[in-house]
């Protein structure tokens, strides 16, 4: 099959697994893996943070974040789009009792800096305690402006509010805007990194900080169920994504060019977004279920859950995005 609903279907390579399978392993509740704690402050040192910790998912490790910024009756300022207030369950306020306050996001992805500002709270005990702003980059797959990210930043602090990145995807908006990853986590107090997207780990994220914050992400990682043991299987996946995955990204963003490319040429098809992996497209209601049944009868497998999206990833390569095209046009040549 190829595979486009999400680059979450990425599969460890052979040599992944040999480096899975050689690592050395120990109790990482206790804190004696040794392969997690080289990981670990080798993740810290490449984002310029502290410390940092080892998670199974990304959304443990956003809401970790969360409930290591904020107290019970705090609220944290986000995107209705973000995943950490859309797609995560309502953890933060399930689990953290953190109330999420939503904001609209512009089309580039940006939370515009006057309703942050008119969103942030007075002083005054019939209020949430206002105490976080949390942005995402990649989102949607657009990359943050430079320029915006250190202006709402600046703007948190100014206003003592810490700030969270949910970097799923800032790998992509690195290689896309051939930036360092270090300099993409200097504005942020804390930033969530994930392995298991295009990067092609089986499981595995990375929470990003100061010492101090890391220590009450521990804790509460340990609360929500997060504490694992021989985890050394898991961040020696991630430590070989980190070695030698990061740069194949480039490939994803170039392929999902020209997938967008072949499917602005089909009749009534309008490509609404397109950028890093993803590629965003309507279709003519009468075509979307149709075409999708199309597609998985021949091998094709697509996402229409959030939107008609394509994802590019590692284990789609080239020939993989021509069939696609070539498909979806036999497909419209019949109707």
């Amino acid at each position: 099959m190829i595979d486009l609903r999400s680059d979450t279907v990425t599969r460890p390579s052979s040599a992944m697994k040999d480096a899975m399978m050689a690592a050395p392993v120990g109790d990482d509740v206790w804190g004696d893996d040794p392969t997690v704690n080289a990981f670990q402050a080798n993740l810290a040192e490449q984002t310029g943070k502290e410390a940092a910790l080892l998670f199974p998912s990304g959304t443990q490790s956003n809401l970790v974040a969360l409930m290591a910024h904020c107290e019970r009756g705090d609220e944290y300022i986000v995107g209705q789009s973000a995943h950490t207030y859309r797609y995560e369950g309502g953890g933060a306020a399930v689990l953290g009792s953190i109330q999420p306050q939503p904001i609209e996001n512009a089309a580039d992805g940006t939370l515009p800096l006057e309703k942050i500002i008119t969103s942030i709270k007075a002083d005054d005990f019939h209020f949430a305690r206002t105490k976080l702003l949390a942005l995402e980059n990649t989102i949607g797959g657009k990359v943050l402006p430079t320029d915006y990210v250190l202006k709402a930043t600046e703007l948190a602090r100014e206003h003592g509010l810490a700030a969270h990145l949910d970097g799923a995807r800032l790998f992509n908006a690195a290689v896309a805007t051939d930036t360092s990853i270090k300099q993409l986590c200097l504005p942020f107090d804390s930033v969530s990194l994930c392995f298991s997207k295009g990067l092609g780990t089986p499981i595995g994220s990375a929470l990003v900080g100061s010492q101090a914050l890391i220590d009450r992400a521990r804790r509460w990682r340990k609360v929500v169920g997060g504490g694992m043991r021989q985890s050394g299987i898991i961040a020696a996946a991630c430590q070989y994504a980190l070695d030698n995955h990061v740069e194949d990204l480039a490939d994803d963003h170039r392929r999902a060019t020209r997938l967008a490319e072949g499917l602005a040429k089909l009749p009534g098809v309008a490509i609404t977004a397109q950028a890093t992996n993803m590629v965003f497209a309507h279709f003519p209601d009468e075509h979307v279920k149709p075409l999708a049944t199309w597609l998985k009868e021949h091998g094709i497998l697509i996402e229409l859950l959030y939107a008609t999206r394509f994802v590019t990833h590692r284990d789609v390569n080239d020939a993989d995005i021509e069939k696609v095209i070539a498909v979806m046009e036999a497909y419209f040549s019949r109707h």
